[in-house]
């Protein structure tokens, strides 16, 4: 597939209107097939998250355009902290970009984006997390200078 020029992806904020479609993005894989619900109508829970994401200083959804499609999305959350002689952490999550459209390098335009806006935020460190399986996230992740430095653990609440 043919690399898509930086200049044909325009990355801005996601509007509540854009919630369906960022489901569907994060269903379009192995895991978040089973872990998500993009079918209509959309579930509640969805909307709810968003409006709530929405009054939530320094907590964002972004979207990937190309034309008038939507072909990726990320969140970054700008976390404040006491560590690190208060460095502020941009943390970023539920990044995806469409099956049709991986391998153009439209993640990287993400990625540098959520980078620059985390600099522009004033924050110090830029981190996220990615399932071990994803060996393919794995390496465009290192590639782009995140190093795996730490071990992230989980539980599950529900």
């Amino acid at each position: 597939m043919p690399d898509v020029s930086p200049t044909d992806v325009r990355i801005r904020l996601a509007r509540r209107t854009d919630v369906p479609a960022i489901v569907q993005l994060l269903a379009d894989d192995v895991l978040g097939a089973t872990r998500e619900k993009p079918g209509e109508p959309l579930a509640q829970e969805y909307w709810d998250a968003f409006d709530a994401m929405s009054t939530q200083l320094g907590n964002e959804i972004y979207v990937a355009e190309l034309g008038s499609e939507i072909v990726g999305c990320y969140q970054l959350t700008i976390i404040p902290g006491l560590g690190r002689v208060g460095t502020a952490r941009g943390v970023i999550e539920g990044v995806r970009v469409s099956s049709r459209h991986r391998g153009k390098r439209i993640g990287e335009v993400m990625m540098l984006t959520a980078i620059e806006r985390s600099r522009a935020s004033g924050c110090g460190v830029v981190q996220l997390t990615t399932d071990r399986t994803r060996a393919d996230a794995h390496r465009f992740y290192e590639r782009l200078g995140f190093e795996a430095t730490h071990i992230g653990m989980k539980l599950t609440l529900s």
